[in-house]
């Protein structure tokens, strides 16, 4: 990983070109805006160090090209003034931090390393975000790192023949999942078999599980096979398993023990090949310890455990559900609808979506079905009123030190901004530490709404979402080290 160094003056580049050097790090030096454009198209460079007055064009311009020509780099702005007004202009063109000239060698060295540091995260994001097979997204919609972990997850266990265990709310697609786990596997061209278990009656329960012989009880008129025998080479979905009563438990448990199914009546017993995943809304282990699931059973299934989470988790994603389903219900129903306004978008972000994407497929179909395009307002959304919005994520930064404060208000002419909290910020932290206390405390006073806080920050909203998702790229990293080691799990599950 390289840093380029964007300096007019000679000595002062060939400064921070010996200090970096001293301290381990490999340097390049071009003098122009042009020239560094030009050696930033051909790669390999992860850090550019860029002075803001150059003499052919400005640091600002040079910022801007590589946001348009989206350059894979982070940029440490080295300017001569120091004001706040700059600090917030070259947070807003996409600078990660800004140094003052002049520089101390401390500072210099810290903050290129931080820069590198942030741009392996963001490299690390992208790769996690990265579809790594022809499968895509599985048949989801949506590209938020949850998700993205989700797909890495099912890519991984669909190799194995091991049980998988999904939890997730109602609504998240926890069939959805198990299917492309059967389409990802060696298994795909033998049956998928899914069957509800709290949509059957308890005394049929059995039956529709393991099959039935001609007059094992009332109403039985022939012999009729199960779900396990029909799913034989393939896979057996088995939705709402925390609905099973403790006795038909016994009789699963056996079955996965086994491999075999003895159908209601019958005395003997046929050998299968099922690969069993299961799912529920209930969190497994609460029912162990109330009773209500079988310890045995839970750890016989629960052996790759995969978790979807809730809508509202899913950031960005709720916006592309939401064009996916309208082009799709558009279609179906043969109307005009071009997209969403900027108000409505901003009522889609800040509802809770407590029934998750079914929820999202019932209101746009339902807005679909009653209203004309083109763009669809407000007013359209009758099944949002009385929504709930998502509370704001707490700040999770450093904590304030006793240091000078400055307090920013919102720009003169923004929207209901004179009845808007001054925000303090503590001077003599890091930018990127000072960025994100003044985009969280402003997406706060918005309510937690993102497209209402780039208004007023005048940033694009996808650029917030953008920055949210590299705050939680540590936690991206965790996960793609745990599905690194996947592998190693799948190998200990089937021996």
């Amino acid at each position: 990983m390289k840093v380029l160094i964007v300096e007019d003056a000679l000595p002062l580049a060939t400064v921070y070109g010996h200090q970096l050097s001293r301290a381990g790090l490999d340097t390049l030096h071009v003098e122009t805006g042009q020239e560094a454009l030009t050696r930033l198209r051909k790669g390999g460079i992860s850090v550019v160090l860029l002075d803001l007055q150059l003499p052919d064009m400005s640091g600002q311009e040079v910022m801007t090209a590589i946001r348009d020509q989206q350059l894979p780099v982070t940029v440490v702005v080295v300017t001569s003034s120091g004001s706040i007004k700059t600090a917030v202009e070259a947070m807003q063109a996409g600078a990660y931090d800004f140094l003052v000239k002049p520089v101390a060698e401390e500072r210099l060295v810290t903050t290129t390393r931080n820069a590198l540091e942030r741009e392996t995260l963001t490299e690390v994001v992208e790769e996690v975000r990265k579809p790594s097979g022809i499968k895509a997204n599985h048949g989801f919609v949506g590209s938020s790192l949850p998700m993205t972990a989700v797909y890495k997850m099912i890519e991984s266990v669909a190799r194995s023949n091991a049980s998988v265990f999904i939890t997730g709310e109602s609504g998240t697609g926890k069939e959805v999942c198990a299917e492309a786990i059967h389409k990802s596997s060696p298994r795909v061209k033998r049956p998928f078999v899914p069957l509800n278990c709290a949509a059957i009656p308890k005394d049929l329960i059995e039956s529709e599980i393991f099959g039935h012989i001609k007059g094992a009880f009332t109403g039985a008129t022939s012999d009729r096979d199960g779900a396990a025998a029909r799913a034989d080479g393939g896979t057996l979905f088995l939705d709402e398993i925390c609905e099973l009563e403790l006795n038909l438990q016994a009789k699963l448990l056996r079955f996965l023990q086994s491999g075999t199914v003895q159908k209601v009546g019958s005395d003997s017993v046929n050998k299968v090949d099922v690969r069993i995943v299961c799912a529920t809304n209930r969190d497994p282990l609460e029912e162990v310890e109330a009773g209500r699931f079988r310890e045995d059973l839970y750890y016989r299934l629960h052996v790759l455990p995969i978790g979807l989470p809730p809508l509202k988790a899913r950031g960005a994603d709720i916006l592309e559900l939401a064009r996916h389903f309208l082009s799709q219900f558009a279609k179906e129903e043969n109307k005009e609808f071009d997209g969403f306004s900027v108000e409505t978008e901003e009522m889609l972000m800040e509802h809770s979506w407590p029934g998750n994407v079914r929820e999202m497929q019932n209101t746009i179909r339902n807005l679909v079905v009653l209203n004309d395009g083109p763009i669809v307002e407000t007013d359209m959304l009758s099944t949002l009123s009385g929504r709930t919005p998502i509370p704001p994520r707490a700040p999770r930064g450093v904590p304030l030190q006793p240091l000078p404060v400055h307090h920013y208000s919102p720009s003169p002419g923004v929207t209901g901004s004179d009845s808007w909290p001054n925000i303090t910020l503590s001077l003599g932290q890091p930018f990127d530490t000072l960025e994100r206390q003044l985009i969280e405390a402003t997406i706060e006073a918005c309510g937690g709404s993102l497209p209402k806080t780039a208004r007023v920050l005048q940033v694009s909203p996808s650029t917030l979402y953008r920055k949210k998702e590299i705050w939680a790229a540590q936690e991206a990293a965790e996960v793609e080290a745990n599905t690194d080691g996947l592998p190693e799990v799948v190998e200990m599950a089937e021996n």
